[in-house]
């Protein structure tokens, strides 16, 4: 049994798919939490966990002892920390835990900015989608000092596993490697399931027998199953995994590494949000691949 940390005061700034959950989750760790968001009524659901609405970022992170972000990408961070202020309303000494999926270099530039203002920061982005975020099973992937990530520690262990994989910006590096196994992953199993029918196998037989084999994995399981049923509600969405496999390429580019597998199935997302399926689950790609193929 997790050993119960002590009440902190702590903000959460973006409630949507993944803030929701986890803001909720510190909530009933016995947290005080603070929360912020763009269209304040989907944080309202927020206030009968105990949890205190405020309508400006700066006003959620004055008291905090850590804040957490869920925003939705380097630029709105940026944004939020260093233009609606937010940085300079956080209490020195102060810990900033940005969850969101941003750029290496974007998490190296906001740490190097807090810390030239008194505030330590950890990039800890996370995989396991909203179901993780509700069990309390995320895989979250830390960058930062080692002291930061120990006095982190006790309040993501309430949210999943996290692991320090070196400085900062190394957390997205991780997350980068992350979402190119999935956004892969997810290709190859829409792919293959789609070419079993076009030669008119049952997928989900298809699926069934080659569960437990080297072919078998997390994604096979969850997302082959979605294809099969047609289920595409948004659990991760393809406009997220677009705008991280875009991220990968541009990382790989600074870092002066090929990435080839990475840029098809890059294409293949843009193509599906072009199509109309940005709002769908990442296992819509199983559309795209469909229209393709006549198969849609």
């Amino acid at each position: 049994m997790r050993t119960p940390s002590p009440s902190l005061s702590i903000a959460v700034l973006g409630i949507g798919m993944m803030g929701l959950p986890i803001a909720r989750r510190l909530c009933a760790a016995g947290h005080r939490v603070q929360v912020w968001n763009r269209t304040r009524a989907k944080a309202e659901p927020l206030a009968a966990a105990g949890a205190v609405l405020h309508d400006h970022a700066v006003d959620a992170v004055r008291s905090a002892d850590m804040v957490f972000s869920l925003l939705e990408n380097g630029p709105v961070v940026a944004d939020v920390l260093f233009q609606q202020g937010a940085a300079a309303a956080m209490r020195a000494g102060s810990l900033f835990v940005d969850m969101a999926s941003i750029q290496p270099r974007e998490a190296r530039d906001h740490a190097a900015r807090l810390q030239a203002q008194g505030m330590a920061c950890l990039d800890a982005p996370v995989s396991g989608g909203t179901v993780g975020a509700e069990a309390g099973t995320l895989a979250i992937m830390v960058g930062g000092e080692a002291t930061d990530f120990a006095r982190a520690v006790p309040v993501l262990s309430v949210l999943g596993r996290a692991t320090h994989v070196g400085p900062h910006g190394t957390g997205q590096l991780a997350k980068l490697a992350n979402q190119m196994i999935v956004g892969i992953t997810i290709g190859a199993v829409a792919e293959a399931l789609l070419l079993a029918a076009k030669g008119g196998a049952d997928m989900a037989k298809v699926r069934e027998a080659i569960s437990g084999g080297f072919a078998d994995s997390r994604i096979l399981q969850l997302h082959g199953q979605r294809m099969i049923e047609q289920d595409f509600a948004a659990r991760g969405r393809v406009g997220v995994q677009l705008k991280d496999m875009r991220n990968a390429i541009a990382t790989a580019d600074e870092l002066g590494f090929e990435a080839p597998v990475t840029s098809l199935l890059t294409g293949l997302y843009t193509q599906a949000a072009e199509h109309g399926w940005a709002e769908l689950d990442q296992s819509a790609l199983f559309l795209e691949l469909a229209r393709r193929n006549g198969m849609a």
